[in-house]
């Protein structure tokens, strides 16, 4: 029996965020070996290539939508990554999937201040307790005694999900118009073209692919056939087959991963202090919402 075109778009939506649960302590297992801008551009560019035969006569849009496809790669692929990779190179993997669930309190601050929609005194007061989560996370390292550079990672992180945060309103635009497979495409190509001039001064200074180990190709293969490849187009689609508000939602599941991850890989523990963060970020979700939005699993079998 198919799936209804709703649970289509939760189950897509579940597999990409648990392919993107498992990528920051993948990442920065692999980032041990190969330089980030490096991983960026080849992780995206061969990408490109191996969606191209798939999308190669959907690729025309309005030249008029040229500066949200720019805006929607850069903010989504380029900037998003690269802070991403900066925080991996500072702080513990599982801390990015947990500042990154503070997507949806974005969301709503956006609808705040930039479509200027009415704020909602529970929704204020979730927003400031979810805050405090993030705060409390990031700033973790000075509770537990450990240095700044810990802490830029988190800041790292942070800035991450804030560039996913306009990627998902952008995106979500461009799909009344547009099919899922030529938004990926083009995020991809525009993202390896403001990748490859950091990816060139790497190339000349570090030559990373030159020693590359289990550790670097693992990241590549993970980066191009899953974390990009896969995850960006069942994201993408699985966004044009449910609500706005919901796709948030399934980054709940992405801490549950990394951690499940990270500890055998990496050997990275879960601090009280971190858990405090953790507990206050989906307390003041759950404030905001009147509820805990839990992965809908159930809602397959229906």
């Amino acid at each position: 029996m198919f799936l209804k075109k709703h649970n289509q778009g939760i189950l897509a939506l579940i597999i990409a965020n648990i392919i993107w649960g498992a990528a920051s302590p993948i990442f920065k297992w692999s980032l041990q070996n190969i330089t980030p801008f490096t991983l960026a551009y080849w992780r995206f560019a061969v990408a490109a290539l191996l969606l191209f035969p798939f999308c190669w006569n959907h690729l025309n849009f309005a030249k008029k939508d040229l500066p949200k496809f720019i805006l929607l790669a850069l903010s989504g692929v380029f900037f998003n990554i690269t802070f991403f990779f900066f925080g991996l190179k500072y702080a513990p993997s599982v801390n990015a999937p947990v500042i990154s669930s503070s997507a949806p309190i974005f969301l709503y601050l956006f609808a705040i201040f930039i479509l200027h929609e009415k704020a909602k005194l529970k929704i204020l007061l979730g927003t400031l307790i979810s805050f405090l989560g993030v705060f409390v996370i990031v700033i973790q390292p000075l509770l537990n005694g450990q240095g700044m550079q810990l802490i830029l990672g988190n800041i790292f992180f942070l800035l991450a999900t804030i560039g996913n945060v306009i990627q998902v309103i952008i995106c979500k635009d461009l799909l009344k118009k547009y099919k899922p497979v030529t938004i990926t495409f083009w995020s991809f190509i525009i993202g390896s073209i403001a990748f490859l001039p950091f990816y060139l001064y790497e190339v000349f200074k570090y030559d990373p692919l030159h020693h590359l180990n289990i550790n670097g190709i693992s990241g590549l293969v993970f980066g191009i056939f899953l974390s990009s490849l896969a995850a960006y187009f069942l994201y993408a689609w699985g966004m044009e087959k449910i609500k706005a508000q919901e796709v948030g939602l399934f980054t709940y599941i992405d801490p549950l991963i990394a951690g499940a991850i990270a500890t055998p890989l990496l050997g990275e523990e879960i601090t009280l202090v971190f858990l405090l963060g953790a507990i206050l970020i989906f307390a003041g979700i759950y404030v905001a919402e009147g509820r805990l939005h839990y992965h809908p699993l159930h809602k397959l079998i229906k």
